[in-house]
Order: C-alpha cells, then sequence, then structure tokens
C-alpha cells in the first residue's frame, strides 16, 4: 500500500494535475453509507476490492476509491459525468469533509464576506 510522503507522492502528482487544468481529478469524500440504498436495492450492484469499487445499476456506474475509516471517495469528473442529478443530491447528503475553517468557506463562497473572529496576528 503507497503511503503519502512530505513534499512527493500520489497526492502531490494529483494536485500539480489538478492546477494544471485537470479540476475534474479533485476528490470528493463521502461517508460510506451513501451505499447503503444501493446495497439494499435489486436494481444495483455494489461491487469491491480492497481499494476501489463500483455501484452499477442500467442507467449508470460509478467507480469509487476506498479511504478507510468508513470514507469513500471519488472524483468531480466521475460525480459529473456519471451521477444523473437525482443521484447527485443523494451523494451531497452524505458528503464528509476533513476539518475547515466556515469562515474561509464563507469567503470562498460568499466575495466581500466580512470576517471578524479575533485580532489579525502573525503566524
Amino acid at each position: 500500500m503507497a503511503t503519502e510522503t512530505r513534499g512527493g507522492g500520489q497526492g502531490e502528482l494529483l494536485l500539480r494535475r489538478i492546477l494544471a487544468g485537470m479540476p475534474q481529478l479533485a476528490q470528493v469524500w463521502f461517508r460510506a453509507d451513501v451505499l447503503d440504498r444501493y446495497r439494499e436495492d435489486r436494481t444495483y450492484r455494489v461491487i469491491r476490492t480492497d481499494t476501489v469499487g463500483r455501484v452499477r445499476c442500467p442507467q449508470w456506474l460509478l467507480d469509487f476509491g476506498i479511504g478507510g475509516d468508513g470514507l469513500i471517495h471519488a472524483s468531480v469528473g466521475e460525480l459529473t459525468a456519471h451521477l444523473p442529478p437525482g443521484e447527485q443530491a443523494h451523494w451531497a447528503a452524505h458528503a464528509a469533509a476533513l476539518p475547515v475553517s466556515g469562515n474561509y468557506l464563507l469567503m470562498q463562497l460568499t466575495r466581500g464576506a466580512c470576517i471578524d473572529d479575533g485580532d489579525v496576528r502573525r503566524w
């Protein structure tokens, strides 16, 4: 199993490709329970190996990575190209994220937002 190392590895390669104009490679994380509805419906087939999986039905299929700790991930490109709009809402409801700054996200979503959460200081 590959491990991430500081200043290199698969994460660095992925980020370099995203920054070079391939944003569809950006990864989005989900709680693995997003798959429950598909496992319970005979229309769908959910299969996996140790590190990757697939959801398939007659109309679409989606490949995903298995990240451990109850999380799976897929690229933005896979999600937008293969998930029908009705399924995108289901997946969005199961989105997971690493700890984030809510204020930073607010700044990204609402340009010009005024953030006052303490004194400015050196890092």
